[in-house]
């Protein structure tokens, strides 16, 4: 069976690549209970000092595998989606994305919580949650209207418009945008190894002062919406569109 989920320790640097192209790294149970215990090891291992995450040159992903999220859906606060927020949450070290091509639901939702964020200015993102029937995550309710502002946001949220990497990067969700993933990887490696050569203690003491403000916040909303996550997802109608949808795919 394929690993879904690829890691590699190099250098004080720990990279973890989304490894389902088959599927646009649709992210299943499995994956995000992996990336969850693999990013609380991270935290405890000396060895690691930034951590990547990526979905290769192509695809970061396509958000959730909607086959697998209708077979097991998340019920309570402890379901392996809510784990992987919380497991990103509580890194004390610096996280990176390296987003290649498209970023939906989660893989937009993920990028306000990385230290720094590099993408190709083709990638496509958007948050569809309402489309389908759901809510935002990953506190989307507060981080993106900070990010990009509460007229943008709202409208990014409520009609899950798509917008494109350069976009991401004028408006403040990435910190640069480049025309290809050879250029998103020179820089993510630039700036990893660049985070890993720094005074450790230093570093990660600037990071939390950078959260400490916001943290408590960050976690409330999260539990907020993961509670009105799963209400929704209990509904018929959702599940009806959602069923639709893994239908619909399956016939391509």
């Amino acid at each position: 069976m394929i690993d879904c989920i690829l890691s590699e320790l190099s250098e004080g640097v720990l990279t973890l690549r989304l490894n389902r192209p088959e599927k646009y790294n649709a992210l299943t149970n499995a994956m995000y209970t992996t990336l969850a215990n693999t990013l609380s090891t991270a935290n405890q291992d000396p060895a690691v000092k930034v951590v990547i995450i990526t979905g290769g040159s192509t695809c970061f992903t396509s958000g959730n595998d909607l086959r697998d999220f209708l077979e097991a859906p998340p019920t309570h606060l402890d379901a392996p989606a809510f784990r992987f927020m919380k497991s990103v949450i509580e890194l004390e070290k610096p996280l990176i994305a390296e987003v290649c091509g498209a970023a939906i639901g989660i893989g937009t939702t993920l990028l306000p919580h990385c230290d720094l964020v590099f993408i190709t200015r083709n990638s496509k993102l958007s948050m569809p949650f309402v489309k389908l029937g759901l809510c935002q995550e990953f506190a989307a309710s507060l981080t993106m209207p900070a990010i990009l502002g509460p007229t943008r946001a709202t409208q990014l949220l409520l009609c899950g418009d798509t917008f494109n990497g350069q976009q991401a990067a004028d408006w403040g969700l990435a910190n640069a945008a480049f025309e290809s993933a050879e250029e998103c990887l020179e820089a993510v490696r630039s700036h990893a190894n660049k985070l890993a050569a720094a005074p450790q203690d230093a570093l990660r003491t600037s990071r939390r002062l950078l959260r400490s403000a916001s943290l408590c916040t960050l976690r409330a909303t999260i539990q907020a919406e993961n509670e009105a996550f799963i209400t929704c997802v209990q509904s018929d109608l959702t599940r009806d569109t959602l069923q639709t949808l893994v239908n619909s795919s399956s016939k391509r």
